[in-house]
């Protein structure tokens, strides 16, 4: 079974995180929520969640994927950890995927993971001078490699199926897809 670490900290954005954890368990996907602090930890918008760890219990080896919520100022904690830092070089040191959504690219941009990659973000939070090399898009889902960025709570459900397709195939992911019941576009 694949397993996927979701870190969270205070000011994540709720959306993106409950949709993540959401959608990848529904595909058999084991996700733990990690903590950077006390195990509850409140959104953006107000809304406490209690982690399944905290991120001092963590081990990067047994996790396939790490995913990082935006939201702000979440995405400003995760960029000021080193801890999430070095999660990050060590997931893409070792050719395991690194995800982040919203305002989140910019601590995969800090962590180096962007350098020379095309990736996508909530708009003004990834410029030119982000990464070096740095390929902006304004595609809902952008995947260069093993690593994946998407752009807001509004894309949350492409994204998150999106890392259901990398970790169980296509086929699972048009499976949880088809029973959201989401209109055609």
């Amino acid at each position: 079974m694949k397993r996927v670490l979701v870190p969270l900290a205070e000011g994540f954005e709720e959306i993106e995180a409950v949709t993540i954890v959401d959608l990848l368990r529904r595909a058999n996907v084991e996700v733990h929520t990690a903590a950077l602090a006390d195990r509850g930890v409140t959104g953006s918008h107000g809304i406490t969640l209690e982690a399944d760890l905290g991120l001092g219990e963590v081990r990067a080896a047994d996790y396939d994927m790490i995913v990082l919520p935006g939201g702000m100022p979440g995405a400003d904690h995760l960029r000021k950890d080193a801890r999430i830092d070095g999660l990050l070089r060590e997931f893409a040191s070792t050719g395991r995927y690194a995800a982040a959504i919203c305002a989140a690219p910019g601590v995969l941009a800090h962590a180096g993971l962007l350098d020379g990659r095309e990736a996508t973000s909530f708009p003004g939070f990834l410029d030119q001078n982000s990464a070096p090399g740095i390929r902006l898009s304004d595609a809902p889902v952008v995947i260069d490699g093993k690593v994946v960025t998407s752009r807001g709570p509004g894309t949350a459900i492409d994204f998150a199926l999106a890392l259901i397709a990398l970790l169980e195939g296509q086929a699972a992911a048009d499976t949880v897809g088809g029973r959201l019941q989401r209109p055609s576009r």
